[in-house]
């Protein structure tokens, strides 16, 4: 039997009675961890393992480690990872040096989260930087321009990749010139559509290796005037599998934010409606959480192959001296005359 095309999150730090029974009754593809989650490494391993044994199966775990404002793994615990941006500033020096940088950076990240049990990491961010946007993508992204997103966004999926880590881009058509932060308000984008197809379509068109996108809950008004990505049929096929060429898993962002309006139920229902192959839900809460549950639909078709091109990449990972690779992704900034990113 197919398993349901949902992602739900959990509460706090150890997985209770209660989520066990409702992860075992409702057989999500996955979950995903946040920094409520998250305490010690032992503690995380164990959460890990009690996951998948509520379930009965290896199912893949997610989390938001990025680098920058974004990392669920915190330091001083685990390593500070430097925001996309800094890669971006690497690149304006040295092109090859920026690349080098971004997969050796992104070996690191996912030798940690192998080591903790987490498999599928929410990045890279291929959003631009936009100047006079909201900030909430800002740092998060390379660069301004396409080509540099499309190239970095590229080596961090190999790096995630070499320790049997799956990335995600994010955030698909684009998230950087948004006016509002998302988790609180709908973000509403007007920019032509010739504009968007040479800028933030480019970037995620560019981008080589990627089974799996998370959507963005914005409208782009050149493309449906009323609906966001999230919730426009219009957008996903025509544009998101049209002409960005996307053909991997694509699922929804967090369907609990404020951007979006409706019961979660209607939400899931819109979202699944409109072509998101995985629902998301991330805030942990129970009630919610059924709501999604009743519009999830089973994980079935072209949807189920998807997922299993996805799940191939948690895979084997290469061995690595991972001091090593640090001193080397220190070198890489060096070398191009930059101050190397914070041990």
């Amino acid at each position: 039997m197919s398993v349901s095309a949902a992602l739900y999150g959990l509460q706090g730090p150890e997985l209770l009675p209660g989520e066990k029974a409702f992860f075992r009754d409702a057989d999500p593809w996955g979950i995903i961890l946040f920094g409520r989650n998250v305490d010690r490494p032992k503690q995380l391993a164990r959460l890990c393992a009690s996951l998948r044994d509520g379930l009965g199966r290896d199912l893949p775990i997610f989390i938001d480690q990025e680098g920058g404002r974004v990392q669920r793994l915190k330091a001083p615990t685990w390593r500070a990872a430097p925001p996309a941006a800094r890669f971006g500033e690497l690149w304006d020096r040295d092109p090859e040096l920026a690349i080098e940088a971004v997969r050796l950076n992104h070996i690191l990240l996912a030798a940690e989260l192998k080591d903790a049990g987490i498999d599928v990491d929410f990045a890279p961010c291929c959003d631009l930087q936009i100047e006079g946007a909201d900030a909430v993508i800002g740092d998060r992204a390379f660069h301004a321009d396409p080509d540099p997103v499309s190239a970095l966004a590229t080596a961090a999926l190999d790096g995630l990749r070499d320790q049997g880590v799956a990335g995600v881009i994010k955030h698909i058509p684009g998230h950087g010139r948004a006016d509002a932060d998302s988790h609180f308000k709908l973000p509403v984008v007007r920019t032509p559509a010739g504009e968007l197809r040479e800028t933030d379509l480019a970037a995620f068109k560019g981008v080589s290796g990627a089974t799996m996108a998370m959507t963005a809950h914005v409208v782009f008004t050149a493309f449906d005037a009323e609906l966001c990505a999230t919730l426009s049929r219009t957008v996903i096929a025509d544009i998101i599998r049209g002409e960005i060429g996307f053909d991997g898993l694509l699922m929804s962002d967090d369907l609990s934010m404020q951007a979006l309006d409706g019961s979660l139920r209607q939400r899931g229902e819109g979202a699944a409606k409109a072509g998101c192959e995985i629902l998301m839900h991330c805030n942990g809460d129970m009630k919610e959480m059924v709501e999604i549950a009743h519009a999830a639909p089973r994980l079935d078709g072209q949807a189920k192959e998807r997922a299993i091109a996805a799940e191939a990449e948690r895979g084997p990972r290469a061995t690595h001296d991972t001091r090593e690779l640090a001193t080397r992704l220190e070198g890489c900034f060096r070398d191009a005359g930059l101050e190397p990113p914070a041990p």
